[in-house]
């Protein structure tokens, strides 16, 4: 398979970082131990921590995240079987067998395993292999669960990433993460495509700018002399088996209908705040000032929807509505839509591509976590908690980052006072509660920009 810029590096065992061999060697024995064989292969996806524009991707509007050193690692051994085998390096999960070409994804309330099977899915689908191969695979991870920091779209990322080069196929980078993005449709969760895009196009040492429809994304420096500090509320959500994510996709969408409405616009025609945009050729502040002349601040209730759009109950919930929204009654559209358009703005404030000020990065850190508490009411108590603390301990910014309702906090903070800030936060968050305490060396940490997704390929006898 070509190395290249377009398609997913397959490097030697010297890609491995030193401080990581250890982990490398265990998963490798434990993969032996469970198989009686060697890998031929081990696939790393990290994750990533959003630096700013949270919940705007998937409505068409660009981000800027960046990979984390943590990561989802796989090892494989091939099968002729079809068979498909996985274990976890966490005995608390469970392990899964079955047949490559004959598995069910289950949604409610989904076990590890099924957001595998989400990426063996979408590759399947895509490329529709005659005899797939099967795969016997064994999982590790150091990113922390529903935490925010996109653990479940690693191992679809990664869990494609091996499917694809078991049946040696070819597949871009930027066709994996459109299929990555998709596939994880299964499971229930409608994202944009942010964390496939950051998994599969990172770059050591950058931020990148991800623009969607088409998927491109450009380096962005961060400023030199500060660190990004990840923090866990140690709170966990389940993305996929709650509603909440959904009911913010859907009261975008609606939101979106109804300005276009507003506006002579064919409404159902509109799926997306950025498409609106696009078609009424307004800047955003032009599309705030919009939001203000036309929605009320208070929610709407789903008959008044109804008839804004002049349509049934029933119709709405074919042409506007997700299968785990058809119950809610009430949509805050008018504080929705003012997040997305006031957040995609702080995000294309940094369009030049260098962010050589860190203060100012910060403050939009601060804006952008306000916004998405007082707004997108996707915070928590923990959360708001935890951005105090670290704005006191002294970080230039803070904000939730992932879907949010939990999970962690990005930080920026001058370099030289980042030992001083790991010190007061671990005293004021997570010395309260012996339980974050026992987590602490795992969910707060200094990160800084990783390499996207690759294979590799060696020896594992002798490693």
């Amino acid at each position: 398979m070509a190395d290249t810029a377009e398609y997913v590096g397959v490097h030697g065992t010297e890609k491995i970082p030193a401080g990581q061999v250890e982990r490398y060697k265990k998963i490798i024995s434990r993969h032996k131990k469970t198989y009686g064989k060697d890998p031929d292969f081990i696939a790393r996806a990290p994750g990533r921590v959003n630096i700013i524009g949270e919940h705007i991707d998937y409505n068409g509007y660009s981000v800027l995240p960046m990979a984390i050193e943590q990561d989802i690692v796989i090892a494989v051994s091939t099968n002729t079987d079809s068979n498909l085998n996985m274990v976890n390096t966490v005995s608390k999960y469970s392990a899964f067998s079955g047949q490559v070409n004959d598995f069910k994804i289950t949604s409610v309330m989904p076990e590890w395993f099924n957001y595998f099977l989400c990426g063996v899915r979408g590759i399947l689908d895509h490329s529709k292999p005659t005899n797939p191969a099967g795969m016997d695979a064994t999982v590790d991870g150091t990113v922390p669960p529903s935490a925010g920091l996109s653990s479940s779209s690693a191992l679809v990322c990664c869990a494609a990433l091996c499917t694809m080069y078991a049946n040696k196929l070819q597949i871009s980078k930027t066709d994996l993460a459109d299929i990555c993005m998709k596939c994880e449709w299964h499971i229930g969760t409608q994202g944009g495509g942010m964390d496939q895009a950051i998994c599969f196009l990172a770059k050591e040492g950058y931020a990148k700018l991800v623009d969607f429809r088409p998927l491109r994304a450009s380096d962005v420096k961060l400023p030199a002399g500060y660190v990004f500090v990840i923090a866990n509320t140690c709170v966990e959500m389940n993305k996929a088996a709650t509603s909440h994510f959904n009911i913010r996709v859907v009261e975008c969408r609606l939101s979106s209908q109804i300005l276009a409405k507003s506006k002579g616009l064919n409404w159902r025609e509109v799926r997306s705040l950025r498409e609106l945009q696009k078609r009424l050729k307004l800047s955003l502040q032009e599309m705030l000032s919009l939001v203000e002349d036309v929605l009320h601040h208070h929610p709407y209730e789903k008959k008044e929807v109804c008839e804004i759009l002049g349509v049934t109950a029933e119709e709405l919930d074919e042409e506007s509505l997700s299968s785990n929204t058809l119950d809610v009654q009430t949509f805050k559209l008018y504080d929705r839509s003012k997040h997305v358009f006031s957040e995609a703005s702080r995000v294309e404030s940094f369009r030049e591509g260098d962010i050589s000020e860190g203060t100012r990065l910060g403050s939009i850190l601060f804006e952008g976590h306000h916004s998405a508490s007082a707004l997108y009411e996707c915070s928590c108590k923990e959360l708001d908690q935890l951005v105090a603390i670290c704005r006191n301990a002294g970080a230039v910014g803070s904000r939730l980052t992932g879907a949010g309702w939990g999970g962690c906090t990005v930080s920026v903070v001058p370099e030289d006072q980042a030992t001083s800030f790991l010190e007061k936060v671990r005293a004021e968050y997570f010395e309260k509660d012996p339980k974050r305490l026992e987590r602490v060396d795992d969910h707060l940490f200094v990160t800084q920009p990783g390499p996207g997704a690759h294979l590799i390929k060696g020896n594992f006898e002798n490693f």
